[in-house]
């Protein structure tokens, strides 16, 4: 048996995260999923009632504004039933944390039928064209990657904002400061003594489904029940208030009355996030080689008993270091900005980088062990273990960057 993280106490301002109203389901459909490049429709239908999509949102709009340990805990029990319903679970309350960004007057109407809306997003990288017309934008483009967009409502578009004057430091509701440009003082100068062009903005915009076209493009080794396909947006309307810059993700929204879970660096629990359907894809796998070992008359072996002891314990040390990660992340939401330490953040993502390297490991032992039944289409084995090297193939969670933002953050001590 696996080490489990700790549920934190339920919050006053809902339940707590249901993950077995979706499991279930999850692991019925896993299959079904996988061929469809999207999730069954039966899971769709149950996951209003597993909460994770209201896990973020503001307690204003009827949401919990909830914390990271609990949600790790939940997306990898979904996990261990089938990582790509725990992908799109762990996205769902993801995106509704980056949502909670926005200006109030998109957040009112993000959420004016109630807090399980659910949230697609295709933010890194930028991609498209914006251009600034009066009341907002007009926005042309394509990307990829957009997990869970067949069942979304709105999305979530990063682009770059090359409007004359706009820099990157502006607050989210900041209209176009055309007076930028005739600022002397502090401002930056290019070789000749003029003033140098500010970079781009980086931009985020939120766009109703309905403006955006679903290319069916995700046909990935693992993880291809997410539907992670590709979108196109032609010269899309995005009024002003439904755009934020990225700053403001990147620093936490400042008010002071934000909740705790809105206050912190996407840098500090994005890593974790995407790493939590690895946990119990992990989970999930060792149950499965267990199943199978008994069915062989090994459990007497010693050879599966030092796989199964290697094994659940790679798993365990990766939970741990999950769960550090997650509670750094709850932690850091109760300490005011002035004193948060931007070590934690290279920490988390040290660790959850870390993690995603000891499940994959960990499940490439049992697959390599588990015999050629293991390689049957309905074996759940090689589908967590397809899943698994998908889950740490994702940029967040890739050893070198994670290793050199650590070390950085060593040298400037």
């Amino acid at each position: 048996m696996t080490t489990a993280l700790p549920a934190l106490p339920t919050l006053p301002s809902g339940l707590p995260l249901a993950p077995t109203a979706v499991s279930g389901l999850a692991a019925r459909h896993a299959r079904d999923a996988e061929e469809a490049a999207r999730l069954h429709p039966e899971v769709v239908a149950a996951l209003p009632a597993a909460g994770f999509a209201r896990h973020f949102v503001p307690r204003r709009w009827g949401g919990r504004a909830g914390g990271f340990t609990e949600l790790v805990h939940a997306v990898a029990a979904v996990g261990e039933a089938c990582a790509s319903t725990a992908w799109c679970c762990a996205l769902l309350a993801g995106h509704g944390r980056l949502a909670a960004h926005l200006p109030e007057a998109a957040q009112a109407e993000l959420w004016a039928d109630g807090p399980d809306t659910p949230i697609a997003a295709a933010v890194v990288p930028p991609a498209g064209r914006l251009t600034r017309v009066p009341g907002g934008w007009r926005l042309t483009g394509r990307w990829s990657f957009a997990s869970g967009v067949e069942h979304a409502d709105w999305i979530l578009l990063a682009t770059l904002d090359e409007s004359p004057g706009k820099t990157h430091g502006n607050t989210p509701d900041e209209i176009l400061d055309t007076s930028l440009a005739e600022r002397p003082a502090g401002q930056a100068t290019a070789p000749d003594g003029r003033p140098a062009t500010p970079p781009p903005a980086y931009r985020i915009l939120l766009l109703p489904r309905a403006d955006v076209r679903v290319h069916r493009t995700w046909d990935s080794v693992g993880l291809r029940g997410t539907g992670s396909h590709s979108v196109s947006v032609e010269e899309a309307f995005v009024p002003e208030h439904r755009s934020c810059l990225r700053d403001t993700l990147m620093t936490g929204v400042p008010e002071a009355d934000a909740a705790p879970c809105h206050r912190v660096p996407y840098t500090l629990v994005a890593a974790l996030l995407f790493c939590a359907p690895g946990l119990g894809a992990a989970r999930g796998a060792l149950d499965a080689w267990t199943a199978s070992a008994r069915e062989r008359g090994g459990p007497g072996d010693a050879g599966v008993q030092q796989t199964y002891a290697r094994c659940s314990g790679e798993i365990d040390a990766a939970a741990l270091l999950l769960q550090a990660a997650a509670q750094r992340a709850d932690r850091a939401a109760l300490t005011p900005a002035a004193a948060f330490e931007p070590g934690t953040a290279a920490r988390n993502q040290r660790d959850a980088s870390l993690a995603a390297g000891m499940l994959t490991g960990a499940v490439e032992q049992l697959f390599r062990t588990a015999g050629s039944r293991a390689l049957d289409r309905s074996n759940p084995l090689q589908r967590a273990w397809r899943d698994l090297h998908a889950v740490a193939a994702h940029g967040a969670l890739q050893p070198g960057p994670a290793a050199a933002s650590f070390i950085r953050v060593l040298d400037n001590n």
